[in-house]
């Protein structure tokens, strides 16, 4: 008799993206659905209620999508907070989790707990095997953090060393992206219109201090330089991308300790071409790892593979 395959299914309901994945034992991924939440034109993003209500919606949707055997599941992984830290709570999380919840109770299948950010991780350890510590810079939609992180065999180590003291690269991104027109996320829009532009000499800056930064400033600037309508927009969203993969170098050159230390860039706005390619181009890039564009955005596969590695977070 042909032996059945184990498979480990993860659940994700961020704030933008509906998402369940599954993985085999090989860790081939199976399954990976998703299904963006709908943002009105216009506004800068959704309130958690709104973002609850799609969730509710769309995970029906995503498991009709899936064709396994219920029997063969080992385990069931969700995210359930942003951040693996006391006090990190978004309701969005709630959907997941009930889906997650009811599915292991009515087939006695075990349910493991992690966060979203966690999640981003797991995605690139599913591709690259790397063991003991490293640092992550996780760049997402709300998140602009440097992690020193450690892969336990239970569990992984997150602490957090760097990063935006106001807002992250991804709302500064998604601001101005509003503010020329566009829609909400707008990430993947400006990335096409850089494209063609050329890099500008503004004198721009940004100051690290212990290894944080601020970003409003950046983003005050920039409004301006639109509203004075002196340079072509597709110029300004190069330079701007441009200056936030030096600002992201220059982190790199903080934390880079020796020539085996290892930086992973992990989460959506990591995978802007302009931010990749300044990074990558630079001396730096032996040592630096980025997610597969597809497993940047949010989705749920890394948290499908912690379920298979970890023991995850009881509560």
């Amino acid at each position: 008799m042909r032996k059945m395959s184990k498979y480990y299914l993860g659940i994700d309901t961020s704030n933008y993206t509906t998402s369940i994945a599954i993985i085999d034992e090989k860790l081939n991924i199976i399954h990976d659905e998703r299904i963006l939440l709908k943002v009105v034109k216009g506004s800068k993003g959704l309130r958690q209620q709104e973002a609850l209500f799609q969730h509710l919606k769309n995970l029906p949707i995503l498991f009709e999508r899936v064709n396994i055997d219920i029997n063969s599941l080992e385990s069931i992984a969700v995210s359930t907070k942003p951040r693996q830290i006391d006090g990190s709570y978004m309701p969005v999380f709630l959907a997941g989790e009930g889906f997650a919840r009811t599915i292991s109770a009515l087939n006695n299948i075990k349910m493991k707990r992690f966060s979203h950010q966690e999640g981003h991780i797991g995605g690139l350890l599913l591709k690259e095997d790397i063991s003991g510590g490293f640092f992550a810079i996780h760049l997402s939609g709300g998140t602009t953090e440097v992690l020193k992180c450690m892969n336990k065999r239970d569990n992984l180590s997150l602490e957090l060393v760097g990063g935006s003291l106001d807002i992250s690269i991804g709302q500064l991104i998604d601001r101005i992206g509003v503010y020329l027109g566009l829609n909400f996320p707008c990430g993947q829009e400006m990335d096409v219109m850089a494209a063609n532009g050329k890099r500008l000499k503004l004198g721009i800056d940004v100051i690290i201090k212990n290894g944080y930064f601020n970003l409003s400033g950046l983003e005050n600037k920039f409004k301006n330089l639109l509203d004075e309508d002196r340079f072509e927009r597709e110029d300004l969203l190069f330079t701007l991308f441009s200056i936030l993969g030096e600002l992201l170098l220059k982190l790199v050159e903080i934390y880079i300790d020796s020539g085996d230390e290892k930086i992973l860039f992990v989460g959506g706005v990591a995978s802007n071409r302009i931010i990749r390619d300044n990074i990558l181009n630079s001396r730096y890039k032996e040592n630096i790892i980025f997610t597969d564009a597809r497993l940047s955005t949010d989705n749920a596969v890394g948290i499908s593979y912690l379920g298979m590695k970890k023991v995850g977070w009881e509560e």
